[in-house]
């Protein structure tokens, strides 16, 4: 697959508490960084979220707090702003990322997708600030596969962009089916998954 300058890898929420020893790690987490670190060169493009939680925010446990929009699960307190916790993995060096999106902020809302809140409709701004850049395919790597990364990769392609996950760079937590359920979601929305071996 030929990677061009409309394309944009977009690494998720690769941060230490997603990561082994983090307060919500994703079995084998930081396993994606080498991959990651491996293709990033190949893109002209990279941009990066960051979960970004106020304390007591909606969808932690500690909280007694409800959360608008679709919230299935409560996760135990993580990425909450300022801490070690939510800073990106140390090994994660991509000093040419030329954007940050920081998402989750609102106490009331939580944010899988780096694109829209949970209540699916509240955009975050990215899909006008790569319209304005001019990106047409988008490819998702990092933290978790059916959470973050795939919301995100589904709302790519709602948003009319071609989206592409790139499946050796993500690893997923898998919560009650949660993997299979979002590749239906896939097939249904038209994403298409890669392996960082094609690129």
């Amino acid at each position: 697959m030929e990677i061009t300058g409309g394309d944009a890898l977009v690494v998720v929420d690769v941060q230490n508490d997603f990561c082994p020893g983090g307060a919500l790690a994703v079995p084998g987490g930081d396993a994606v960084i080498p991959v990651i670190q491996r293709i990033a060169s190949r893109f002209d493009h990279i941009l990066l979220t960051q979960d970004w939680h106020p304390r007591g925010h909606c969808s932690f446990l500690s909280s007694h707090a409800d959360c608008r929009g679709e919230q299935e699960h409560r996760w135990p307190d993580h990425c909450v702003q300022g801490t070690r916790g939510a800073n990106f993995h140390p090994a994660l060096q991509l000093p040419r990322a030329e954007l940050i999106l920081r998402k989750g902020f609102r106490k009331d809302l939580d944010s899988y997708s780096a694109f829209f809140e949970n209540d699916r409709t509240t955009p975050t701004g990215l899909a006008g600030y790569c319209r304005e850049r001019g990106f047409r395919r988008m490819f998702f790597a990092g933290l978790a596969y059916d959470f973050c990364v795939g919301f995100s990769a589904v709302d790519a392609s709602r948003s009319g962009f071609e989206s592409a996950v790139i499946s050796d760079a993500c690893r997923a937590i898998d919560v009650n089916g949660s993997v299979q359920e979002m590749e239906a979601q896939f097939d249904l929305h038209g994403v298409v998954l890669v392996n960082s071996g094609g690129l």
